[in-house]
């Protein structure tokens, strides 16, 4: 019969035996094992690693820690790394190609970092060109770390523990970061407690905006926010008075600042993109919108410009009360 031959390899159907293939002979692993673990109990899952770095800032005392985005950056050229040295740009280390040409600026580069106690490096050409990834660096380059933002609602606890009614500065989609690296500096030098800036679509804190804030960004924290208009929202919760820059606005910088309890209260001054100035929802939300008077057919003013002279004018009106 077909199946049943007594020859040498052949199958006998009639075995009770489990055939390979069958599954009979792994029954035992396809036991249930129970039910699956919580994702926070999974150790390489996304949520436990979250759990985990929660658990610790807890553990140091429930601090929020400054998030720090992306990578080290590097500062090429031999003007560009000398203007950041000089304007206290966070350099870790600097990096000379091998015969590199020693000139005035290369020399001035060495004595500034010596002094500050920045590392000097000595690679290949072809070993610089690869960390800067292929940009015009002239035998010299700077590496600076990755900025650490902090967060929005620290910029408040900054004010209580001075004693300071906040003067916070958000900026609406300001893209180009040496704007950025301006206000952040004029931030400091009026007394603001510090900036907010959008996560997406915005300048960020990169080697060109700290060049440009001269040291300033070492003074005055810079937080970054998810949603700017749910942000703006909550620092109106916790009692501060919002006010966008805008050339129609319904109230003058003059009579701002002659309003003793505004300038004196908590204040946020939102400064709008360099084109298209406060995007809508961010002005709708606004408590009112504060305009700087101008003489002749001027317009407007810069985005950097306009923050400066708001918050001089706030400034000063906070020094005389």
């Amino acid at each position: 019969m077909a199946g049943n031959s007594s020859r040498k390899g052949a199958i006998r159907k009639s075995s009770k035996r489990p055939q390979v293939g069958s599954g009979g002979q792994v029954r035992r692993g396809l036991a249930g094992k129970g039910p699956t673990p919580k994702a926070t109990e999974r150790e390489y899952h996304k949520a436990h690693k979250i759990a985990e770095a929660k658990k610790r800032a807890e553990a140091k005392g429930g601090q929020r820690g400054r998030r720090r985005t992306g990578g080290d950056e590097w500062i090429a050229g031999r003007n560009s790394v000398l203007e950041a040295l000089r304007e206290r740009v966070p350099v870790t280390s600097v990096y000379v190609a091998e015969g590199a040409e020693r000139d005035n600026r290369l020399r001035e580069v060495f004595r500034i970092a010596a002094e500050n106690g920045v590392g000097l490096l000595e690679v290949t050409r072809t070993e610089l060109d690869r960390l800067t990834d292929g940009a015009v660096h002239q035998g010299l380059a700077a590496k600076i770390p990755a900025y650490e933002y902090a967060h929005p609602d620290d910029l408040l606890e900054q004010a209580a523990e001075a004693g300071e009614a906040p003067l916070v500065v958000v900026l609406d989609s300001i893209t180009d970061p040496r704007n950025l690296g301006a206000i952040v500096r004029s931030a400091a030098g009026f007394g603001a407690h510090g900036v907010v800036i959008p996560e997406r679509r915005a300048a960020s804190m990169t080697a060109a905006a700290w060049k440009t804030s001269a040291g300033a960004a070492a003074r005055c924290p810079v937080a970054q926010t998810v949603n700017l208009t749910r942000q703006i929202k909550a620092y109106q919760d916790a009692g501060c008075f919002v006010v966008g820059l805008a050339a129609d606005g319904d109230l003058s910088l003059p009579e701002l600042v002659a309003d003793a309890d505004l300038a004196r209260g908590p204040l946020v001054v939102v400064v709008g993109s360099e084109g298209d100035g406060l995007s809508r929802l961010v002005a709708e939300n606004c408590d009112r919108l504060l305009s700087i008077p101008m003489a002749g057919v001027l317009e407007s003013l810069n985005a950097g410009v306009a923050a400066s002279v708001a918050l001089y004018a706030i400034s000063e009106a906070r020094a005389q009360h």
